[in-house]
């Protein structure tokens, strides 16, 4: 086992359910985390829009528990057992700078074994579980995470910011799924994007499809955020879709049940949606089967995402950082101590993301 001696002082937010304050919580984890488990201390955490469906009641989450799912931080301890290792084979360290993955998978269940990690029979996800002593500090609003054997860990170089890396953990990583399942190789060059919502995602999505060449599209009602996709790389912007052209490719990342068909229905010959906004209840929608048979096309869906995917959010932020603002869609840190005013700033603020800095 390597760790460093002795309990370490931690502190996490509990969340006791919808309507209730969050209560900040002093404890101690241990110096070793357990077997094949890592120790982090969180540096930067950023409330993502799914936090704010739980906190507000539109999706069901055990409690109490610890949300964040999105966050960068540093290895204090390695529990015994086999050493985690990154994709290339390397050991992870203590001292590394480092994201994980939103979930951990077990590696051996059917899912597993058929490349969907994300959806394994036996999976954890951080920030989505209730508290648990046999896995204590299992989120991100919290000083330190303990990360779990299955979890994909991916090294961070120091040269991105931890405003650009954070959410690598959720909404970059989960671009780079939407990409991948929209096998963008099997359309004409330059591919042709709509993309509706410019919110963390949707901005995200744009930056990686220009950063490949596409030509992209981004749909929002909303003109700051319009303003916004132009300056990560969107070639038109749009109030509403039908002002678009036919497209290759639909990316719909705002979960609106009405821009999940305007998606579809942007889509020419061969066409290929990608849905991932979708993650609470909404309306049901309409579609034409013979529309879709007759024009060849594809509605796939996608949530959370592959090992791969992580990989893939970090080593294009350590490419493309300078190129595209993405510190900018960051607010100023709050401490743990007013997490519940800044998960009321980020549901009314103008950036996309609210930080948190747990150890301030």
């Amino acid at each position: 086992m390597t760790a460093v001696d002795g309990a370490v002082a931690a502190r996490y937010a509990r969340w006791d359910g919808v309507g209730q304050p969050i209560t900040v919580v002093t404890t101690s984890a241990a110096s070793d985390p357990g077997p094949g488990r890592v120790l982090v201390a969180v540096d930067l955490a950023t409330i993502c829009g799914s936090d704010l469906h739980t906190v507000y009641g539109r999706r069901d989450a055990p409690h109490p528990g610890i949300l964040g799912h999105e966050q960068v931080g540093r290895v204090v301890a390695i529990g015994s057992g086999g050493r985690p290792r990154y994709a290339n084979d390397a050991e992870v360290a203590i001292g590394d700078r480092v994201v994980w993955s939103l979930t951990a998978s077990c590696g051996r269940c059917r899912n597993c074994v058929w490349g969907l990690e994300q959806k394994c029979l036996h999976l954890k996800k951080y920030g989505h579980e209730a508290l648990d002593s046999a896995w204590p500090l299992n989120g991100g609003f919290a000083s330190h995470c303990v990360l779990l054997p299955g979890t994909t860990i991916v090294e961070v170089p120091d040269s991105v910011p931890d405003t650009v890396a954070a959410p690598a953990s959720c909404a970059t990583a989960t671009v780079a799924a939407v990409l991948d399942a929209a096998e963008l190789d099997r359309h004409r060059d330059p591919t042709r994007i709509l993309i509706t919502g410019a919110g963390m995602l949707g901005v995200t999505a744009a930056a990686m499809a220009d950063a490949i060449g596409a030509w992209v599209a981004v749909c929002d009602p909303d003109p700051v955020r319009q303003e916004t996709a132009y300056n990560f790389g969107a070639d038109l912007v749009v109030g509403d879709a039908e002002e678009v052209p036919p497209v290759d490719v639909a990316l719909e990342l705002s979960g609106s049940p009405t821009a999940v068909e305007a998606c579809i229905a942007s889509l020419d010959v061969g066409g290929r949606a990608v849905l991932a906004g979708s993650v609470s209840a909404s309306q049901p929608i309409s579609i034409d089967p013979e529309h879709l048979v007759r024009n060849l096309m594809t509605i796939t869906g996608v949530h959370n995402y592959r090992p791969l995917h992580l990989r893939t959010a970090i080593d294009f932020l350590a490419t493309h950082h300078d190129r595209y603002p993405f510190a900018e869609l960051v607010a100023a840190a709050a401490d743990l101590d007013h997490l519940d005013d800044a998960l009321r700033t980020a549901a009314a603020s103008r950036l996309l993301r609210q930080s948190v800095c747990p150890a301030c």
